[in-house]
């Protein structure tokens, strides 16, 4: 848009994808000047896991006469059996590699709370022998599609990401997801383990604690 390569003006629809993620990582600006150079009429969808107040502002804001639809029946799925890895004394990353080890976890997303703890946890991983990629939000696009690719078509039994990198990814079959480091909020951590357990399967989440 502001290059003069897009005229917005031409669209009749906008969709604004987990808004909630978007207000949180800052694009708060961003999603208000598309909204406002957008023609009237227009059509407007508008997703979000969680309505907070500033989502709630942007709904009276920039929605005229909205229908709310929710499909929200629990917080969690019934097929996710959810335990929790306590760590005590032990080491972490020794844990970590004889779970991974079994059979049991087949294809496995681990989450992380920052990029640099990824890639750290990447490069141990690795060094253990472990078949594993890795995505956060530093990763260029290619890097990303690579390691999504080689996850998805199950030449990497691990995935490693962080919650931003994770958002929106649906990947079938994926048997377990290991909170390696606690989520920030409660809703992502319901984000987090919604990646097992889809598609009429059963998955399991573990999360470590101390």
């Amino acid at each position: 848009m502001d290059r003069k390569v897009l005229n917005i003006k031409e669209f009749t629809t906008i969709v604004l994808d987990e808004s909630d993620r978007m207000l949180d990582m800052g694009f708060v600006d961003d999603m208000k000047l598309i909204m406002r150079e957008m023609p009237r009429p227009h059509q407007t969808l508008f997703f979000s896991a969680t309505v907070s107040p500033e989502v709630a502002k942007i709904v009276r804001e920039f929605l005229v006469d909205p229908v709310s639809i929710s499909v929200k029946t629990r917080d969690t799925s019934s097929s996710i059996d959810q335990d929790v890895i306590r760590i005590g004394s032990k080491n972490k990353i020794d844990v970590l590699h004889d779970l991974l080890s079994t059979d049991e976890l087949e294809k496995v997303i681990i989450f992380g709370k920052t990029k640099s703890g990824v890639d750290k946890l990447h490069r141990s991983l690795k060094d253990l022998g472990h078949n594993v990629e890795s995505i956060h939000g530093d990763k260029r696009p290619g890097e990303r599609n690579k390691a999504l690719a080689s996850f998805k078509n199950d030449y990497a039994k691990i995935l490693i990401a962080t919650d931003v990198a994770a958002r929106g990814l649906d990947i079938p079959n994926v048997s377990h997801v290991i909170n390696y480091e606690l989520p920030q909020t409660y809703e992502d951590y319901i984000h987090r383990i919604g990646r097992t357990g889809r598609g009429g399967k059963t998955g399991k989440a573990l999360t470590f604690v101390d």
